[in-house]
């Protein structure tokens, strides 16, 4: 007589699902900081862990401390 093949539970499969995606964030996270090091960019100090100077979805390049694209400075 054969045991019967028992389902996984649908909290078991949500925890394994959250641990792959923790790991993948983690993995993407080690892979930026190498890259960073790699091209000598210095990410000390940044919460996030990834490289300064680079930017992020959706921002403007160019722009500092708060001021619109193509403003010029008061400088």
């Amino acid at each position: 007589m054969s045991p019967a093949k028992k389902r996984q539970t649908m909290g078991k499969m949500t925890r394994e699902r959250e641990l792959k995606e923790r790991r993948a964030l983690k993995q993407a996270k080690k892979d930026a900081r190498k890259l960073a090091a790699a091209e000598g960019i210095d990410t000390e100090g940044n919460e996030y862990g990834v490289a300064s100077g680079i930017a992020a979805e959706g921002d403007e390049l160019g722009t500092t401390n708060g001021e619109e694209p193509g403003e010029p400075s008061e400088e």
